[in-house]
């Protein structure tokens, strides 16, 4: 198993932007033609290589081809260097929530649910159809959506997820602490205490501390069903936890042959294997999104400044309900899923799961890659 088989299938036309942990420390490349190129003298971090993004590719060490390069995902147990990280390092991670009307509506049964998985297919049963129409049918923050909103209260139906859903302010939160991510092939986690999670694949986009939007990535906002289900108020204890975040391969950057319109258009495929012969397949297709990623960005940005820039991630339509072995339980994860996110445009992201307390842990903060830096020389009279 290797990464070849999980970049984009135009992978020798596209610029890709990553992070390699090598023998020195973290280093990020720049990928053109094919070939990987070391461009820390340049950009010392991955945050400063966007935030001076021109469209060039900045010079560098040449360390040959990329299907040369011998990656091989951390989970196989296999201590290989160089090892790819998360491609991003000193940007915030944000992530928008309940942006597709199909996980408005999951959202609705976490609540009503009390994160009780169940309970959830009589309430989705009673609730889905009704609400689940509607909402697809407004646009956020429009008069129709005031109407809708003020028929679901009549109705007794309405809910803080529906609020975000349909209302003009978007869900906006920090997923992760700088540079916790972690990148293809590694362990990914869900609290050992969790009864009831899921992937949610997603596009992640890459912007500047300006808020331009340079490229896009794939990501996992692991998500406990059952304890944000309990009360929103522990968002943070669902959502931010060690290896809960992973991101990758690669920042596939904008440029004439790729753009903000293929994001609109992309589909995201999500695989789950599991030992137990498992499988499960599901598809996001962003056509679908009830905001424009571009909307995201600016709701990202009002009224806060990113100096190392951000990654966003855009939320997910994809919410699994059927059942995996008990009647009624819906889907949860199990130690060893195999869990794949792919978009042809942008590869796969390969992961699998373990739980938070028995994955790798996050030893390597900013002070320790400040210091790493400045070991190799990389810091002299820079800003960014």
């Amino acid at each position: 198993m290797t990464l070849l088989a999980d970049l984009p299938a135009d992978w020798r036309e596209a610029t890709l932007v990553g992070r390699l942990a090598t023998a020195a420390g973290p280093t990020p490349i720049v990928i053109s033609r094919g070939r990987v190129r070391d461009v820390s003298r340049a950009a010392p971090t991955v945050s400063a290589l966007l935030n001076n993004w021109d469209g060039t590719v900045p010079e560098g060490e040449d360390l040959g081809p990329l299907d040369q390069l011998p990656l091989t995902p951390a989970f196989s147990g296999a201590a290989t260097s160089p090892r790819l990280l998360a491609p991003v390092d000193l940007q915030c991670i944000k992530a928008c929530g309940v942006t597709f009307a199909v996980s408005a509506v999951e959202r609705v049964i976490e609540e009503r649910a009390r994160g009780d998985y169940a309970k959830a297919q009589s309430i989705r049963d009673a609730l889905g159809e009704r609400v689940g129409a509607d909402i697809r049918s407004v646009k956020p923050g429009s008069e129709t959506a005031v109407r809708l909103k003020e028929a679901l209260i009549a109705d007794g139906l309405w809910s803080q997820y529906l609020e975000v859903a349909i209302g003009p302010d978007a869900e906006v939160f920090t997923k992760s602490p700088v540079l916790s991510s972690v990148g293809w092939g590694d362990w990914i986690g869900v609290r050992k205490e969790s009864q009831w999670n899921n992937p949610e694949p997603e596009i992640v986009l890459a912007c500047d501390a300006k808020g331009r939007t340079l490229g896009a990535t794939l990501g996992n906002d692991v998500n406990l069903r059952d304890i944000e289900g309990r009360s929103a108020l522990l968002l943070g204890k669902a959502k931010d936890n060690n290896a809960s975040c992973a991101i990758g391969p690669f920042i596939r950057m904008f440029d004439a042959g790729f753009g903000i319109d293929d994001i609109r258009k992309a589909v995201v495929s999500l695989t789950v294997a599991g030992n137990d012969g498992y499988q499960l397949e599901g598809r996001s297709s962003m056509s679908l999104i009830s905001r424009d990623p571009l909307d995201l960005v600016q709701q990202t940005m009002s009224q806060h400044q990113y100096p190392d820039g951000f990654a966003l991630f855009l939320g997910t339509m994809f919410a699994p309900t059927d059942d995996r072995d008990v009647p009624g339980r819906g889907f949860t994860h199990k130690l060893d899923d195999l869990v794949r996110v792919s978009s042809p445009s942008l590869g796969t992201l390969e992961n699998k799961l373990t739980t938070s307390d028995r994955a790798p842990p996050w030893s390597f903060g900013i002070g320790h890659l400040m210091g790493n830096l400045a070991s190799r020389g990389l810091l002299a009279q820079r800003s960014n």
